[in-house]
C-alpha cells in the first residue's frame, strides 16, 4: 500500500506540475512579432566628432566665462566618439536619427543586428526640430531592410509603445511601455527653446536610444525617439519627436539637405504680468502680436497688431517662443488653425504658411527691443553669417533703420555675446537680462561679427 500510495503522489505531482506548465501553451506576444519584424531595420550609429579643451580645465572655465569661447587659444582639438540609434525607411540605405546624434560628425558608422557595418554620409538635418538623415555607403545595388511609418495623429493615450535602440551602447535593446501623453512640450538641454507636440511614454529611454524607432503595436514608426528627463529627478519619462511631423520635411532633407522654414510673418513678444495689466487683460497666457508683416500669410488671414495668440493647431501658446516652435514645426504650404483673442473676444484664422526666404529673414518671428529683433542662432544663420560653434549668444534678425541701435552700428548678423556683465547663451538670457534695463540705463552690448569682438554702448532712451 505504500508503494501505491508513493506512486500516486508521483503522479499526482507530476500532473500538477504538468498542468501548471501548460497555461497559455500556444501564446505568443505580439511584441515578439514586432521585435521580430522591426529590428533588421534599427541601426546603432557610432559618430566620431572634434572637440577642443586645454591642457588645464581652469583655463578652459576662464575663457568660456569670460570670452564665451569652448576653448583657450592654447587649446588642442581631440577625437571624440558617440553612440546612438536610427532606422532604415528606404531600401536605399537612407536612415533617420537626430541632428544631436551626427551633428557636425567628421565619420559615421551604422552596424545593423546581424553585425554588419557601413559608412555612412550626412544627407541634411535640422537642429531647432532635432531630425536628421543619413546614407549608407555602398556601390552595390544592396537593399537594406526597412519599417513602415505609422500615423502619429491617430495616437491613444495607454496604446502600447516599444522602442528599440542602443542605450550606453547596449545593440538593439528593446523595452515595452504605452503612450504616456500627447503633444508635450519640453525646454531643450542647451536651453535654445523648446521641443513641441512631443509623444510622452513610459517605454525606457536611456543615452544611446536618441534617433530610434518607437513603434505601435503593429510594428509602424510612431515617433523618434529624442529626449528624456533628468534620471536623478524622475524616472519613465521619455519623449519622441512623432512621426507624421518627421513626414512633413523627409522630402526636403534628402532632395535639398535642409528644411525649408515655414514663415507666419509677424512679430510677437510674451504677454508679461505688467503688459497684461496695462492692456486691461485679465490673463498672461499667449503671445502679443507686435507687427504685422504686410502681405504675409498672417496680414491675409486677418491677424492683426495686439491680437494674442492662444492656441496654434490645438497647442496652447504660453510665450513668444511657443509660436516660433510651433510654426516651424510645419512646412510652407500646409494650413493652420490660430486662435486669438481680440477686444475680449476668440476668433479663429486659417492660416496658408508659406516659405521663409533669406531675403525676408529679417521679419521672422523673434523678441523686439529698443529697434532690433534677436532670436536664437540657427544652423542656418551660422552658415550665412560664418558664426563658429563655439559663439554663443543671440543673433540679430532685424534693426529699424531710425533706432538707436541702428545709429550706434548694430547690424543684422550681429551676435551679441553679453549685456553689460551678464553672458547671453540663449534668448532666454537675453530675456531675462532686458527685463532689468530701465529707460535711462546705459547698457554695453559685446557684439561678435566677421571674426571680431567690440563693445558697443548706448543710452536706452524713453
Amino acid at each position: 500500500m505504500r508503494r501505491v500510495a508513493a506512486v500516486l503522489i508521483v503522479l499526482i505531482a507530476s500532473f500538477a506540475f504538468s498542468a501548471f506548465s501548460m497555461v497559455n501553451p500556444d501564446y505568443e506576444s505580439p511584441v515578439v512579432k514586432v521585435v521580430q519584424y522591426a529590428s533588421p531595420a534599427v541601426v546603432k550609429i557610432d559618430v566620431v566628432r572634434t572637440t577642443y579643451t586645454s591642457f588645464d580645465p581652469f583655463i578652459d572655465e576662464f575663457f568660456k566665462r569670460f570670452f564665451g569661447e569652448d576653448q583657450s587659444p592654447w587649446g588642442f582639438q581631440r577625437k571624440s566618439t558617440a553612440v546612438g540609434s536610427g532606422f532604415v525607411f528606404d531600401p536605399k540605405g537612407y536612415i533617420l536619427t537626430n541632428e544631436h546624434v551626427v551633428h557636425q560628425a567628421e565619420q559615421i558608422t551604422v552596424t545593423f543586428l546581424d553585425g554588419k557595418k557601413y559608412d555612412a554620409e550626412y544627407v541634411g538635418g535640422d537642429s531647432e526640430l532635432d531630425i536628421a538623415v543619413i546614407k549608407i555607403k555602398t556601390k552595390s545595388a544592396e537593399k537594406f531592410p526597412t519599417l513602415e511609418f505609422g500615423d502619429s495623429d491617430k495616437l491613444v493615450i495607454g496604446e502600447w509603445a516599444i522602442a528599440i535602440g542602443n542605450p550606453l551602447g547596449l545593440q538593439h535593446t528593446v523595452t515595452l511601455g504605452v503612450i504616456s501623453a500627447l503633444n508635450r512640450k519640453i525646454p531643450k538641454p542647451d536651453g535654445s527653446g523648446y521641443y513641441t507636440e512631443l509623444i510622452q511614454t513610459d517605454a525606457a529611454i536611456n543615452p544611446g536610444n536618441s534617433g530610434g524607432p518607437l513603434l505601435n503595436i503593429h510594428g509602424q514608426v510612431i515617433g523618434i525617439n529624442t529626449a528624456i528627463i533628468n534620471p536623478t529627478e524622475a524616472v519613465n519619462l521619455g519623449f519622441a519627436i512623432p512621426i507624421n511631423k518627421v513626414k512633413r520635411f523627409l522630402n526636403d532633407l534628402v532632395n535639398i539637405g535642409k528644411i525649408r522654414k515655414a514663415y507666419l510673418g509677424v512679430y510677437i513678444q510674451d504677454l508679461t504680468q505688467d503688459l497684461a495689466k496695462a492692456l486691461g487683460l485679465k490673463e498672461t497666457s499667449g503671445a502679443i502680436v507686435t507687427q504685422v508683416v504686410e502681405g504675409s500669410p498672417a496680414d491675409k488671414a486677418g491677424i492683426k497688431v495686439n491680437d494674442i495668440i492662444k492656441e496654434i493647431n490645438g497647442n496652447k501658446i504660453s510665450s513668444a517662443s511657443d509660436v516660433v516652435a510651433i510654426v516651424h514645426s510645419y512646412a510652407p504650404g500646409d494650413e493652420i488653425q490660430i486662435v486669438v483673442e481680440r477686444d475680449g473676444k476668440t476668433i479663429q484664422f486659417n492660416v496658408t504658411l508659406s516659405e521663409q526666404q533669406e531675403e525676408v529673414a529679417t521679419v521672422e518671428e523673434g523678441y523686439s527691443k529698443f529697434g532690433i529683433t534677436v532670436d536664437n542662432i540657427t544652423e542656418s544663420d551660422r552658415k550665412e553669417f560664418s558664426i563658429p560653434d563655439r559663439i554663443e549668444g543671440v543673433i540679430v534678425k532685424y534693426v529699424e533703420p531710425d533706432s538707436t541701435a541702428y545709429r550706434v552700428g548694430i547690424r543684422r548678423g550681429d551676435v551679441i555675446m553679453y549685456l553689460n556683465r551678464k553672458k547671453i547663451e540663449n534668448l532666454n538670457d537675453w530675456k531675462e537680462a532686458m527685463s532689468k534695463v530701465k529707460s535711462g540705463d546705459v547698457v554695453a552690448l559685446m557684439t561678435y561679427r566677421n571674426g571680431v569682438r567690440r563693445y558697443i554702448t548706448f543710452t536706452i532712451s524713453e
